[in-house]
């Protein structure tokens, strides 16, 4: 298997063993009675697991500063590549590139699984499956309506009737789970969604947007062809809400390239998705993907990606007053300033 192939971590019986079911079944099992239920793993295995492991609290304690930040298993396996491979690290900003990951996701998972996931400090714990949104029927009658509907106009019967600026939609649940955790709608005035989970949007959202003159809506995907066509699809899954604009926070390849990021190669996109991809698109980040590689958001070192969100959604920061020009405002305010003659 190519070493930019990242398959999603999976726990499946390895095939081709040239045993029959049955007898691979019984030696197994003595295996794991005899180690306490661990797998029996090889010498080269265990020393790739060792310097895996070794390398992973390296990365969770980079992964977590400044301040004990929050981060996923992606994102600890991307950071453990880094510690792996220091001078992808050095060359970063100088020499763009897109190298392959030193670490293959397998070995890391084992890694992480032997050691335990609990032990990491600051590592997010999965999160559960997407539950499907039940729209509830509409009704002839007021009488008619649920009470669980009606609970929850209650609740807060003024939530939705302020305008709202700006909102942030991930292509990537874990990626705005992280984001959550860190506080990021908070700091951002920002409310954070995944796509699975949020769209369509609620109505009530949507009114809250329009209310609000320019308001916005960030997407934040990876760089691949179905995280360059997100944008596209969240406009669709707005609907015709006019003055709402759409803006992509990225990944583009370029950006991939200019943070050295490490990629993944998978299958070539078709036709139909490379006529999809944006027009912005420079000719050799088309090739690129033409290419099947990809990099995810979650490659971005995390304290990198809480300031990039927080700079580009929250607008530009009021210039900071300086100590003469603090003294210049009492000067003009004619209370216990110097006297202008």
């Amino acid at each position: 298997m190519s070493q930019r192939h990242l398959p999603p971590p999976r726990t499946v019986p390895t095939a081709g063993t040239g045993q029959p079911a049955g007898v691979g079944r019984a030696a197994g099992a003595g295996q794991a009675a005899r180690t306490g239920g661990r797998p029996v793993l090889g010498f080269a295995a265990r020393t790739a697991v060792g310097v895996a492991d070794r390398a992973i609290t390296a990365a969770a304690a980079r992964a977590g500063a400044p301040g004990g930040l929050r981060f996923t298993e992606r994102q600890l396996y991307y950071e453990t590549c880094r510690v792996l491979s220091p001078g992808s690290t050095l060359l970063r900003g100088r020499v763009p590139g897109t190298p392959a990951p030193v670490l293959r996701l397998p070995v890391f998972t084992r890694a992480l699984e032997a050691r335990g996931r609990e032990t990491v400090p600051g590592l997010l714990p999965p999160l559960p499956e997407p539950v499907a949104r039940v729209e509830p029927a509409p009704s002839r009658e007021p009488s008619e309506r649920s009470e669980s509907s009606e609970s929850s106009r209650s609740s807060e019967p003024d939530l939705y009737d302020y305008g709202l600026p700006r909102l942030l939609m991930c292509q990537d649940r874990s990626i705005a789970g992280m984001l959550l955790a860190n506080h990021v709608h908070l700091e951002a005035a920002c409310p954070v969604f995944a796509a699975t989970d949020a769209l369509p949007l609620d109505p009530r959202l949507l009114a809250a947007l329009q209310r609000t003159e320019g308001a916005t809506v960030y997407v934040l995907h990876d760089a691949s062809p179905a995280g360059l066509a997100f944008p596209a699809l969240v406009r669709a899954g707005l609907g015709p809400v006019p003055g709402v604009r759409v803006v992509s926070l990225g990944l583009v390849p370029r950006h991939a390239a200019a943070l050295r990021l490490p990629t993944g190669r998978g299958r070539a996109p078709g036709p139909a998705d490379r006529a999809a991809l944006p027009a912005a698109l420079r000719p050799r980040e088309a090739d690129w993907l033409a290419e099947g590689r990809f990099a995810e958001v979650a490659a971005v070192p995390p304290d990198r990606l809480l300031r990039t969100v927080l700079r580009l959604t929250r607008g530009p920061r009021p210039p900071r007053d300086s100590l003469w020009s603090g003294l210049r405002g009492l000067r003009g305010t004619g209370f216990m300033t110097w006297p202008a003659a």
